[in-house]
């Protein structure tokens, strides 16, 4: 029996704040984390993911609170991003109730990390998490600091080293996708899920319960992480193209499709 694929709501926070953008700027204030992830919860999510998107600008992680007042009322794994720098950030968020951490810029500036807290906490609560954009020559570059710092780091080669170095998952995020409601990248999603062993949780670009479809389809992608097409439903502020849903309808026209998933 195939392994069931996983739909994780992303929830992008700033301050108190669930906030939604297009290619992660021109932020929207959407309302208060915690009630999304609970609704997502009851919904059926299989995960979460908290991202403080401006963490690693300012250098910090804001999420503690939120962190511990969502871990007392949902019981599915929590992933927790941005401005995690150090095992000693590491180890305050999952104090603070995260299942797991999702490092970026502080994994490329400090590939050792990725080592360290894998042997420190056990592969499976490290998330390599990879924001690209696709260049144009055609190749997918890495970026730090929430989409905004190009390196010269081959996202695909990138996603490689960081199994090597211990990381239990990878978090593919096409920032020129984002927030388009146009569909997952599925070129660089099957060309970094060709190359590894562990799970690849695909974000960017789901604007209708048939790019999850399609990402499942076409990918050896094991989950979704998708944001706009709940987020909007649940607060009626999307824009036109968005076929928003709630995430059991998506699961059961997934089902229907052929994709194993828990309903």
């Amino acid at each position: 029996m195939p392994l069931a694929k996983r739909l994780i709501p992303r929830l992008d926070i700033k301050g108190p704040n669930l906030v939604k953008g297009v290619c992660l700027e021109g932020l929207r204030v959407l309302g208060k984390p915690e009630d999304f992830a609970k609704l997502y919860y009851e919904q059926g999510a299989d995960e979460l993911i908290y991202q403080d998107i401006v963490a690693s600008l300012y250098g910090r992680n804001s999420l503690y609170d939120i962190i511990n007042r969502t871990s007392k009322e949902i019981f599915i794994p929590l992933t927790v991003g941005g401005g995690i720098r150090t095992v000693e950030d590491i180890s305050k968020v999952l104090r603070a109730g995260a299942d797991k951490v999702a490092i970026n810029t502080a994994a490329l500036l400090n590939p050792g990390l990725i080592d360290e807290a894998s042997r420190k906490f056990g592969s499976s609560t490290i998330v390599a998490a990879i924001e690209t954009i696709r260049q144009a020559d055609g190749r997918y570059l890495a970026f730090t600091d929430n989409g905004r710092n190009k390196t010269q780091v081959d996202a695909v080669s990138w996603a490689v080293e960081a199994q090597r170095r211990g990381a239990g998952e990878i978090l593919l995020t096409s920032v020129d996708k984002e927030g388009t409601g146009l569909g997952f990248d599925i070129d660089f999603i099957s060309r970094v899920a060709d190359k590894v062993k562990i799970p690849v949780v695909a974000h960017g670009g789901a604007g209708s319960s048939e790019h999850v479809l399609q990402v499942f389809k076409q990918t050896q992608a094991s989950g979704a992480a998708i944001s706009s097409i709940l987020h909007y439903n649940f607060s009626k502020l999307g824009p036109a193209n968005l076929k928003t849903a709630q995430l059991g309808e998506i699961k059961k026209y997934l089902v229907s499709e052929g994709i194993a998933c828990r309903l």
